[in-house]
């Protein structure tokens, strides 16, 4: 997984990233932002522009936010809560838009 949001995002979802993003791979749920590991081209534009440093390489993520490497990944690949199936890869945000839910480790923070 190239870049991952971690929890200086929840509850600020500033969205600068998303209009940086030239692959359309960054996803809103209802706390969070969250990158298609899948989609992710690794370009690096969304960093510089998030305002709370929420974004990071996958490798290069703070220990203190190791766990949101897995978590970020779960958005995609897991079903999340009152959805019937994984959210995927769907090819963009803007063909599913804001999806309106978290992982539950992050609708628990």
């Amino acid at each position: 997984m190239p870049y991952v949001i971690a929890a200086p995002c929840i509850d600020v979802m500033d969205k600068s990233c998303i209009d940086e993003c030239p692959v359309d791979c960054i996803y809103e749920g209802e706390r969070k932002l969250y990158i298609n590991p899948k989609e992710c081209i690794d370009c690096g534009a969304c960093e510089p522009v998030c305002p709370v440093e929420a974004i990071t390489q996958d490798r290069r993520v703070a220990a203190e936010h190791a766990d949101f490497v897995e978590d970020n990944q779960r958005f995609f690949t897991e079903i999340l809560p009152g959805r019937d199936q994984p959210l995927g890869a769907p090819g963009g945000s803007n063909k599913t838009g804001p999806v309106g839910v978290d992982t539950p480790m992050v609708a628990a923070r």
